[in-house]
């Protein structure tokens, strides 16, 4: 939903988008994005070294059966053209790019 709110605010130039492990969120996120936007979209992942079955933190954040990895995430967003850091530094200096190139 906010993702289609940005799209739609004139305001928006570029979106930062923060991720976890687990649920199908982000991968929702990857698919409207290659479908809708047409913003430039910076992202990160959290969780890239948790543990397949650990819970971690708070509910819904738990990876089974290959699904919810942050790889698997990271993989969807990429696939649809989103700079994917490896960490929020990165993460940041995409998006900083991102700002640059707009002018």
């Amino acid at each position: 939903d906010c993702l289609a709110a940005f799209e739609a605010d004139p305001e928006t130039k570029a979106v930062m988008m923060i991720g976890e492990i687990g649920g199908s969120a982000e991968e929702e996120a990857a698919e409207f994005i290659a479908d809708h936007m047409t913003k430039p979209v910076s992202a990160y992942v959290a969780g890239v070294t948790a543990p397949p079955g650990k819970k971690m933190g708070h509910a819904g954040a738990i990876v089974s059966g290959g699904r919810g990895t942050a790889a698997a995430k990271m993989d969807a967003l990429r696939d649809a053209g989103v700079r994917v850091g490896l960490n929020p530094t990165e993460a940041g200096e995409h998006m900083a790019d991102i700002v640059a190139d707009l002018g």
